[in-house]
């Protein structure tokens, strides 16, 4: 049995009794929470307020917060009983979580409006200050760090040359067995190269291209810079005095600039050849009888069209993985959400820019 000043408990039957006596108010609430502290209540508990004289809400408190759930009163009088159970009400009503109604359609969609908002202003910004960045090495070439340019060079186009002949390589496989299949129905076999030749050049192989740019170098450059990011490397180059968007954006943003109109003429070449490699024998079509239609149905201007939508995609792929590297947040998982985000927006952005440049074109009769 353990007695005090302010309770008697009885642990002497399996339910233990919990016997309080005084006056429990806030003035000697210090001394209550000390009785309190040396307690042990078993879950079987039953708490007899005969003797309780007065209690407060503070006492209440503490006491509540020291009793187990299932503790049983007796002889609880009636404005103790009114305060510990007001006391008790607030206890449960701050312990339940406080339901959040689900979202309407319509808040969904003003919050997914306000963030893609957010991102193309941060795009937007973004691009300005590499503009401005470019516009002071041209004026201050001294500020162009050619080292990291030939290493970008080499890392955005020599390295990429072999999966964009491949796949472009298939696609004009592809490509000429489905018009194939077509086109010889009608015994319009030799019509296949015209669709290959114009098709590849002029569409196919600069969205495929730029779609593995994207993919590859795109979420490369924002890997990098979260990276250093991360390690705080960026706030080291900024200690120094450099700026960060000559010595890490601007190379990376040239350098593919430079790179994707060189793959996209890789990726022109390959389709032709991928598309001749199956006309003759599906088609018939031989090697020579393919290259004769082709000088005859390839116009330049096509290649040229393919070829100037390379820059443009290039400066929005890289654009996209610089800012999300630069702005990303300093942990790991924030640096693979901005990785698969540059992914995903270099895609819809070499996609739209597409049909943008499909429409102006159309429009000037090109």
């Amino acid at each position: 049995m353990l007695t005090n000043d302010w309770y008697t408990l009885d642990t002497s039957s399996p339910c233990a009794r919990l016997r309080l006596r005084g006056a429990w108010r806030m003035v000697h609430l210090a001394e209550i929470e000390r009785a309190l502290r040396e307690l042990q209540l078993p879950q079987a508990l039953s708490v007899d307020a005969a003797e309780l004289a007065e209690i407060d809400s503070a006492a209440a408190l503490v006491l509540l917060r020291a009793l187990p759930a299932q503790a049983r009163w007796q002889a609880l009088s009636e404005v103790p009983a009114r305060i510990i159970e007001r006391v008790r009400e607030h206890l449960q009503a701050a312990a339940a979580p406080q339901p959040t109604p689900p979202p309407t359609a319509l808040a969904q969609l003003g919050r997914q409006t306000l963030a893609l908002r957010e991102l193309l202003l941060g795009h937007l910004n973004f691009f300005g200050a590499t503009m401005v960045a470019l516009g002071e090495a041209l004026r201050r070439p001294q500020l162009l760090r050619l080292r990291e340019l030939t290493v970008q060079v080499e890392q955005t186009g020599l390295n990429a040359v072999p999966v964009v002949a491949l796949v472009t390589l298939l696609i004009g496989v592809v490509i000429a067995y489905l018009l194939g299949l077509q086109a010889e129905q009608y015994g319009a076999n030799i019509f296949v190269v015209d669709g290959v030749a114009i098709g590849a050049t002029r569409e196919f192989a600069p969205i495929i291209v730029a779609v593995i740019v994207a993919g590859r170098s795109g979420a490369s450059f924002t890997a990098q810079l979260g990276a250093m990011r991360l390690t705080e490397e960026t706030d080291a180059i900024q200690t120094l005095g450099l700026s960060t968007m000559q010595v890490l954006v601007l190379p990376r943003v040239l350098a593919l600039m430079l790179v994707l109109p060189l793959l996209v003429f890789v990726g022109d070449v390959m389709s032709i050849v991928g598309a001749m490699a199956i006309a003759d024998p599906m088609l018939g079509i031989t090697p020579g009888a393919f290259l004769a239609r082709l000088r005859e149905s390839l116009d330049l201007r096509h290649v040229l069209v393919g070829l100037s939508k390379a820059p443009v995609f290039a400066l929005v792929i890289a654009v996209i993985g610089a800012r999300m590297g630069m702005t990303v947040g300093k942990d790991t998982r924030a640096v693979g959400a901005a990785t698969t985000s540059t992914v995903v927006q270099g895609i819809v952005a070499v996609i739209l820019l597409d049909a943008g440049f499909a429409i102006l074109l159309q429009s000037l009769g090109w």
